[in-house]
């Protein structure tokens, strides 16, 4: 049946496309990276907003370049910053970063204030990982989920529709006991 195949294809395409998602989240995570969504437009247009950023932790920061993104926290210790790396001094350790948007460089940053080097970036999977944790974002996953459930459920409330169908056209046609006697 038409309603079933579609069903199928369906059910299909969205688990790929979920497993593909996960996969993209989780993967560099057991490789060792961070991630961490963009929230400001300050590194546009090389990442944009709504971009997931996979950050590799870096023990010496020493190592980094001008021309390399790096990521570090904030004085407040808890805001982390990726822009890029403008200049390196050793003997001070410090470093200076700006945003690829910003018409101006940040302050000089410790090299302990260096979480890591910006690897990669992936566009729009950050607006997954910022809104799951509101309350719309769970109403959405929830959907999602009871719409994989259904599209799966589909097919066999169609099949035991129509062996109901079956079983009544069956009885429908077989003589009742009384036609039989007579």
């Amino acid at each position: 049946m038409i309603v079933k195949r579609i069903c199928n294809i369906l059910s299909t395409i969205m688990v790929l496309l979920l497993a593909a998602v996960a996969a993209v989240i989780l993967v560099p995570m057991l490789m060792g990276y961070k991630e961490m969504a963009v929230l400001s437009g300050s590194m546009e247009p090389t990442i944009p907003v709504g971009s997931i950023v996979y950050v590799k932790p870096l023990d010496d920061a020493s190592l980094l370049e001008p021309g390399d993104i790096c990521t570090y926290v904030l004085a407040d210790g808890k805001t982390m910053v990726t822009h890029r790396v403008i200049s390196v001094d050793p003997e001070s350790q410090t470093l200076v970063t700006q945003g690829d948007a910003n018409s101006s460089p940040d302050g000089a940053i410790s090299f302990d204030q260096v979480y890591g080097e910006t690897q990669f970036h992936l566009p729009y999977l950050g607006y997954i990982t910022i809104n799951a944790k509101t309350p719309k974002g769970i109403m959405a996953i929830c959907g999602v989920l009871v719409v994989v459930v259904l599209v799966n459920f589909i097919p066999a409330i169609i099949d035991a529709d129509e062996e109901d169908k079956k079983k009544a056209l069956k009885q429908a046609d077989e003589p009742s006991p009384k036609e039989e006697n007579m």
